[in-house]
């Protein structure tokens, strides 16, 4: 969530409720967030010396601008660029693909190589599942129960095989404007 923030503030300075509607707007297709989980991590950001307050603007409630600071724009980069963690490969990889473009263009493609990388990874894990299940024998009585997580096991294979794919042909291509 705080990398999240702060790549949506190097985008531009905003408020809280800038924030939200950036999410609604954008992020909330490969990010959820609640608007108190925004408010928190910003609060952690602040703390950390992460963001700074831009400016307050005059009236009752005195809305609050943030921006991101050298160190919070360092820590951008480092997470951008890091291994990717998490159990979810999407929730790991698709937020840095949206702030993709603000990396230098020489930092892009090894981060879509990290990418490429963990799905094949995640993909050498589900296809041992496979052959372990494979090789299990299944009481008649949990036969249907077995064929539905079976086809739950396809589609995260086919899944994966297509993540791979997609973020080498992105990364061989340098980038979205070549597909």
């Amino acid at each position: 969530m705080a990398h999240v923030i702060l790549g949506l503030l190097l985008l531009a300075p905003q408020s809280l409720y800038g924030l939200i509607k950036n999410f609604e707007a954008g992020v909330a297709l490969v990010y959820s967030a609640s608007s108190g989980s925004i408010k928190r991590a910003l609060d952690t950001l602040l703390d950390r010396g992460l963001i700074e307050v831009a400016s307050v603007e005059p009236g009752g409630r005195g809305k609050k601008v943030y921006r991101t600071t050298e160190a919070g724009r360092q820590e951008f980069h480092d997470w951008m660029t890091g291994e990717l963690s998490g159990t979810n490969l999407e929730v790991a990889a698709l937020p840095r693909l949206f702030f993709l473009g603000l990396l230098d263009p020489e930092d892009r493609t090894p981060v879509l190589r990290r990418m490429q990388q963990r799905a094949a990874a995640d993909l050498v894990d589900l296809t041992a599942l496979e052959q372990h299940l494979d090789a299990m024998t299944v009481p008649a009585e949990h036969r249907e129960i077995v064929a539905y997580q079976r086809a739950t096991l396809a589609y995260g294979l086919a899944s994966g095989r297509h993540a791979v794919t997609w973020f080498g042909d992105l990364a061989d291509r340098g980038g979205p404007e070549h597909l």
